[in-house]
């Protein structure tokens, strides 16, 4: 039996728990002070709130631009390498926020946080793949994001806790949160690495860029739900916009749990184009509502479609990637999530604006449906045609 078939044949549990359980503890501090910087940057610095917005938000212009760099040096000096130097980074940041720092300082150490996520997300999301089996590689990408965002919840909730206790804190959270994430990556032991291959090929990669491009139409869709629902439901006399979002949020999460295994069964592609149409239905169900219980229908339909799309698209670049080079490419591709959510965020305020709250909803369906036929259109594997997961 090669080594391969020994992979394809057991799944690596303990690697798997430190690896999901380095990203979930990861992202635990890094959100651990989103609920605490706005009182804090008004109390100590008394800041605006554009200057609020942008020491909040900031993190996602290094994010977009080192995900690529930070695949591509896994690629070339090991997942657990990259993934530990993105945690210990998180932790140096954490450390950062005790210091007696101005506005512009705080702006930095935001930057040094994005890229030490970038980093630590992007290496950890290759390595899922390569200590996967291969009839589980689409699920396992969907179980990583749900640790992703598990973290994101439990985060925001210790640092709005911890917050009673003062800022330092909430600091030390942020800190210590990232050593234990390192702590757990370092356990694991370090996988093998393909030889790169001979090829060339810039950051933004081929295979990356027809998924990327799709995961950005489809990410227009949370952007609106997560914007302006309340506002909608309001408008509408429905209120309970918070109801949707936890429900779609729920949805999102037991979807990955329950059906997360239907990109590897019934192949990426089929699925990711049933996903994009999924959330373009949901979409238009809420931007129609008359009521709490059809909006809240609505969300249960986008959360199931929307849930998948990205492990689908995912599965796709990895299947179309050089192996050597699944991480640069992945990287590129998860990029394209950060560039959705810049781009969507003021076009759908503008949309808002000019045509009102539901054209936000029906604009964000019609992206979703470009998606879907994206998806349908991205051509087989090219590197190895023969290793696309389809076994219904």
């Amino acid at each position: 039996m090669t080594s391969a078939d020994t992979r394809d044949a057991t799944l690596p549990r303990l690697a798997l728990v430190g690896v999901f359980g380095g990203l979930f503890t990861g992202y635990l501090g890094l959100t651990a002070v989103i609920p605490v910087l706005p009182a804090f940057l008004r109390d100590r610095h008394h800041a605006g709130d554009l200057v609020v917005g942008l020491v909040v938000t900031v993190t996602a212009v290094t994010a977009l631009l080192v995900r690529p760099v930070a695949g591509a040096l896994a690629d070339r000096y090991g997942h657990r390498t990259v993934m530990l130097v993105g945690a210990l980074v998180l932790a140096a940041g954490g450390l950062l926020y005790l210091a007696p720092l101005g506005v512009p300082a705080l702006v930095a150490v935001r930057l040094l946080l994005g890229a030490g996520e970038a980093a630590l997300f992007t290496a950890g999301a290759v390595w899922t793949v390569h200590l996967a089996p291969h009839h589980r590689r689409g699920q396992l990408i969907g179980l990583y994001g749900v640790s992703m965002w598990g973290g994101i919840s439990a985060g925001t909730f210790l640092g709005a806790t911890v917050q009673q206790f003062g800022y330092p804190a909430v600091w030390a959270l942020a800190a210590a949160a990232p050593l234990l994430a390192a702590a757990l990556v370092a356990l694991v032991p370090a996988p093998a690495r393909t030889a790169p291959s001979s090829g060339g090929g810039g950051l933004l990669l081929r295979p990356a860029l027809a998924p990327g491009v799709a995961l950005t139409l489809g990410s227009a869709g949370y952007a609106g739900l997560a914007a302006f629902v309340v506002l909608h439901l309001d408008a509408r006399g429905v209120g309970h916009g918070v109801v949707v979002l936890s429900c779609f949020s729920a949805v999102y999460a037991g979807t990955r749990l329950v059906i997360g295994h239907l990109p590897d069964r019934l192949g990426p592609r089929r699925v990711a184009a049933w996903c994009g149409v999924g959330e373009a239905i949901g979409l238009l169900v809420i931007a129609v509502a008359p009521n709490l219980p059809v909006a809240v229908a609505g969300s249960l339909v986008m959360g199931v479609g929307f849930s998948l799309l990205h492990p689908s698209l995912a599965l796709m670049v990895m299947n179309r990637a050089d192996p050597a080079r699944q991480g640069a490419a992945i990287g590129a591709y998860t990029s394209f999530w950060d560039l959705g959510l810049a781009v969507w965020g003021p076009v759908t305020g503008l949309v808002a604006a000019g045509l009102g709250y539901p054209a936000v909803f029906a604009a964000a369906a019609a992206c979703a449906l470009v998606a879907a036929v994206m998806a349908l259109r991205i051509g087989h594997p090219a590197p190895a045609p023969a290793t696309e997961v389809r076994t219904a």
